[in-house]
């Protein structure tokens, strides 16, 4: 039997109400994602991009079309439903880094942790110290996220969202808001993470980063133009 990609979405469409009427985000989207990969999805700002990330981790709801995401029917989980499977399968990252700023940098790590009741209390300490000297930010665990610099948060960023070791990491516009030399960096994070097993896939409109990845898929107009 074939073995089912671990990202999986089958005419997949988004429409949404505005003043001028019915708007059509993504137009009947096909994709499939292995484990593994590192796949870019590229297009300017309006493409789709963000939507086709909420899509895939549940964010928000599919007009039509099928979303499987290993093995789960995504499309027909309810939003609670969504959001507890979310905090266990997908870590999500977003431009904006969207770090509590009355939490300390561990604790922000930790939150996912304490949402999943995954690991005992010792051990997400233990783990979130873990993840961020995997990303080189340990020293700054006990700093509000205010302390620390733009590309450092996008690393506190990261490490929550591996928090409870999710096979998939999506990424929107990860390095949008960074200098080059940060966002490189972050990049390099991303690479490493795929080397060590796990599946990223990334929105961005910056086509030297892009290139770098095995995989670029072009979204434009809410439709895949290039893959």
């Amino acid at each position: 039997m074939d073995r089912e990609p671990l990202i999986h979405l089958r005419q997949v469409v988004k429409k949404y109400n505005s003043l001028a009427g019915e708007v059509a985000a993504l137009k009947g989207v096909d994709l499939q994602i292995e484990p593994g990969e590192f796949v870019v999805v590229m297009g300017k700002s309006g493409s789709g991009k963000t939507t086709l990330v909420n899509m895939i981790t549940g964010i928000d709801r599919s007009t039509s079309g099928e979303i499987r995401v290993a093995g789960v029917p995504v499309h027909e989980l309810s939003m609670d439903k969504a959001a507890q499977w979310r905090g266990r399968a997908v870590g999500v990252i977003f431009q904006s880094f969207q770090l509590l700023p009355t939490l300390t940098v561990l604790q922000n790590v930790t939150l996912p942790m304490d949402f999943a009741r995954k690991y005992s209390l010792p051990e997400r300490w233990k783990r979130g110290i873990k993840l961020l000297e995997q990303m080189e930010i340990a020293e700054h665990a006990n700093k509000l996220p205010s302390a620390v610099s733009g590309g450092q948060q996008q690393r506190i960023a990261i490490a929550r969202a591996m928090a409870n070791d999710p096979p998939i990491l999506v990424a929107d516009e990860p390095t949008g808001s960074l200098d080059s030399a940060t966002a490189e960096a972050v990049w390099r994070v991303f690479e490493g993470l795929v080397s060590q097993g796990k599946t990223v896939l990334a929105m961005t409109h910056d086509k030297e980063l892009a290139g770098r990845a095995a995989r670029v898929v072009t979204l434009a107009d809410g439709e895949i133009v290039h893959d």
